[in-house]
């Protein structure tokens, strides 16, 4: 190992967790007069540590308003000691927290309603988060109502997430400037979907979930469509109602469906979902 090399890692090691080895650390800094080399090497620990929160509070902004920025930051404090970045980007800085926080619960044993909370309110964040740069179907052609449905498949900016809570609604109050009190539990099954780079959350029922989460394991959509309406016992007839009045043109419209091949819809009508 080259002696830079060595600093750097020395350096790092400090800004991870400053009370492990002081002394290495504060021998790469020399006393101006002004400051001791403890005193330097605490400047850079304080930025280091701000900088992460920031980025972890622009990553989970509802998190951050629901456990209160105070506990929120404490969080983050436990989650780099056990989890330090691992690239030079912080991009992927909150990838493991979610994970994390299920791990660290502090109810283990005895689970509380509020950590549950606060752990889909994470997955969901982050999910989020990722779909911002996801690779995307800008500057390509969607699907439309007048493409044949057994063309369609799911563009890449999409997510789904089934959560205890309902963490969406809860999401966007935050987002919009909102205080809203922590929610009951209820059982909540999302979309996510990115079109022309503005983040869609569309509220699904749970056949609807079931149907995008099979095309998202490789169905197509009458495989996806038959497979959740014999889970559900739908009716066939229904299903196609249901599909040609409901699902088919909002999905559409949101930027779900790529692909199909355009004109006359000849295909089979889908079993489909409300």
């Amino acid at each position: 190992m080259t002696a830079l090399a060595d600093a750097q890692r020395r350096m790092h090691a400090a800004l991870l967790d400053p009370a492990a080895d002081p002394a290495t650390a504060q021998a790469l800094f020399a006393s101006d007069g002004r400051l001791s080399a403890a005193a330097g090497l605490a400047v850079y620990q304080r930025g280091y540590f701000l900088r992460i929160v920031a980025c972890m509070r622009e990553q989970f902004p509802a998190l951050c308003h629901a456990l209160g920025p105070g506990l929120f930051d404490d969080f983050v404090a436990d989650y780099l000691r056990d989890c330090p970045p691992e690239r030079h980007t912080l991009y992927d800085l909150g990838r493991r927290f979610p994970d994390w926080m299920e791990a660290s619960r502090p109810d283990a044993g005895a689970p509380e309603n509020w950590v549950d909370f606060m752990i889909d309110l994470a997955r969901f964040e982050y999910a989020v988060f990722q779909l911002f740069d996801a690779s995307g179907n800008e500057g390509r052609p969607f699907a439309t109502t007048a493409s044949d449905d057994a063309g369609f498949r799911l563009q890449s900016a999409f997510a789904l997430g089934r959560y205890r809570f309902p963490v969406p609604g809860y999401y966007h109050a935050v987002r919009r400037g909102e205080k809203p009190q922590l929610p009951l539990p209820e059982t909540c099954h999302v979309a996510l979907v990115r079109r022309d780079y503005v983040v869609r959350t569309l509220a699904l029922t749970a056949p609807q979930f079931a149907f995008l989460a099979a095309m998202h394991a490789g169905a197509d959509v009458a495989a996806a469509l038959a497979r959740t309406a014999a889970e559900y016992a739908i009716d066939p007839a229904d299903a196609e109602r249901m599909w040609h009045e409901g699902s088919r043109a909002r999905w559409v419209d949101a930027g779900i469906f790529v692909g199909g091949r355009q004109g006359r819809n000849t295909a089979l009508p889908p079993l489909g979902l409300a």
